[in-house]
């Protein structure tokens, strides 16, 4: 019995389709503009707003740079969108006033890990740009220096709001961006004391409230 020939395949027939070795970013605007701004705030937190470049961003979020600029663009309003979501956070100052010192003193001390984007190592990296100082200004002042002047009683709310502010920067610099050895390796409870007991005379005001007291008459003086 004579075997039956199979038919000769066509000359022009397309190759099958080969499977894509890395799968693309599903089209999602919103998704999209999320996975820049989150690849933002840790770049800008670690590096500062000179540190890094449009191009780093675009990697770390898997996309193109001219995506980013389409989402958000320029790099200047890409921190300013970054700087208000890292400043959005103000619960600090939404409690009692009476134990905001041993609250920030204790957050303070839990702020450690750098690739977490912090509205204070935000500062520190990017102010020494004029544009981004000028971001980091309003943000600050609207942000915490506001809310935590208005807990405050007494007189010079707005100074006493920025010396306090000063005190937590100033602290998170040595011990989390220079990385000071005697503060890090510090007890970590008897830290907090120390810090809150720095801050608390900024809360309370004493000296304020002793100035404040009418002087006493005498038929001598």
């Amino acid at each position: 019995m004579a075997k039956k020939k199979l038919p000769a395949a066509k000359p022009n027939s397309p190759a099958p389709a080969k499977a894509s070795s890395s799968p693309k970013r599903p089209r999602n605007a919103a998704a999209t503009r999320e996975a820049i701004l989150q690849s933002a705030l840790v770049a800008f937190s670690r590096a500062g707003y000179d540190g890094v470049g449009l191009r780093e961003i675009a990697g770390e979020a898997g996309v193109t740079a001219i995506l980013v600029n389409r989402y958000f663009g320029s790099k200047e309003e890409m921190f300013a969108e970054a700087v208000k979501v890292t400043f959005a956070d103000t619960s600090l100052f939404s409690g009692d006033a009476a134990s905001l010192a041993d609250r920030v003193a204790q957050a303070m001390i839990g702020r450690t890990d750098q690739s977490r984007p912090d509205p204070f190592r935000l500062m520190l990296h990017s102010a020494s740009n004029p544009r981004a100082a000028a971001i980091l200004r309003e943000a600050l002042a609207r942000q915490f220096e506001g809310p935590l002047a208005g807990m405050l009683g007494g007189r010079d709310t707005n100074e006493r709001a920025a010396l306090f502010l000063a005190l937590v920067t100033g602290f998170d610099l040595l011990r989390n961006v220079i990385g000071s050895a005697p503060l890090a390796r510090a007890d970590e409870a008897l830290l907090a004391k120390r810090i809150a007991a720095m801050l608390k005379p900024l809360v309370d005001d004493k000296h304020g409230k002793k100035a404040e007291k009418p002087q006493q008459l005498t038929l001598f003086g």
